[in-house]
């Protein structure tokens, strides 16, 4: 590791501590300074947020998906700035800001079933507070890959694990070693709305967009018969609120294009609920159909 790399990473380690010192009304209010300043300064981040709106929201006007862009970019602030207190602070800080379940049976009714259970956590509000509140429920095993700052790994694996998640690598061990837990009636929890690899992949419509679409959730289904189902963590004020959702039915389909697609309706039916709160500013259409432009100048 170079010199400067390895001061950025102390920097950004340092940052995160420093930051899960602040009460969550503080962090919640530089987050919005942050995402104020990143809307003015018209950088790569509200680009890329704006290009995603345009694609998504056709029927908003250049106005309304401007503003639109405004509050997602202070949301996205908000969650950086807040989860450094999520993955430092014990989980009873964490629950005490969890301030509301909506629908909690649908999930214990999931991980009751000897099927096993999936759950789709877009990126959307808080997932990491989410993925806390999980284990409360029930033992879930999850994917993990190390972040490119070495020096928060330990950080974010010691955070996810602290009420008693299992991590296991996104790698072909993983993926088997997740397979087994939910044919034995596991439980877990997945972000299906990353671009993955090719291989790993197929193309389906998010919000009429052709979209990079992961198999795994589909290959799970079909080798398990587990249920799935859909969660997020809604940042409000003081705390979070926490909802769960039945998945699109199409999901259940033995047609795979059909079940892709219907794993990316059950991402906008939770995305369409608090549309700020998504991350807008992450390239979902990055890789497209041979033959189609390229939907982000960078």
């Amino acid at each position: 590791m170079s010199d400067s790399v390895e001061f950025k990473e102390r920097l950004a380690l340092a940052f995160l501590k420093l930051s899960a010192r602040l009460p969550l009304w503080l962090s919640r209010g530089l987050g919005k300074l942050s995402g104020h300043i990143a809307y003015w300064s018209k950088g790569k981040n509200y680009a890329v947020t704006v290009e995603n709106l345009t694609l998504c929201f056709p029927h908003l006007s250049a106005a309304e998906r401007d503003q639109l862009a405004r509050r997602s970019l202070i949301e996205t602030a908000q969650m950086m700035m807040e989860t450094g207190a999520v993955w430092l602070r014990d989980y009873d800080w964490v629950r005490s800001k969890i301030l509301k379940v909506h629908n909690v049976e649908l999930l214990r009714k999931g991980v009751e079933d000897e099927r096993g259970l999936v759950l789709l956590a877009p990126h959307l509000g808080n997932w990491e507070v989410l993925g806390l509140y999980l284990s409360e429920v029930g033992e879930v095993t999850s994917l993990y890959e190390p972040p490119a700052m070495k020096t928060l790994e330990p950080v974010i694996r010691q955070s996810r694990e602290k009420v008693g998640a299992k991590l296991v690598p996104t790698n072909r061990k993983g993926v088997v070693a997740l397979m087994k837990t939910i044919k034995a009636g596991g439980f877990t929890a997945i972000l299906p709305d990353q671009v993955p690899d090719a291989s790993g992949g197929q193309f389906a419509p998010f919000y009429d967009v052709p979209a990079l679409t992961m198999t795994l959730v589909n290959s799970l289904r079909l080798r398990s018969g587990c249920q799935v189902i859909a969660g997020y963590a809604e940042r409000v004020q003081g705390g979070f609120e926490i909802h769960f959702l039945e998945a699109d039915r199409g999901i259940d389909s033995d047609d795979e294009a059909e079940a892709l697609a219907a794993m990316n309706r059950s991402v906008e039916k939770c995305v369409d609920q608090i549309p700020a709160q998504y991350q807008w500013e992450y390239k979902r259409f990055r890789k497209q159909p041979q033959g189609l432009p390229k939907r982000y100048k960078n």
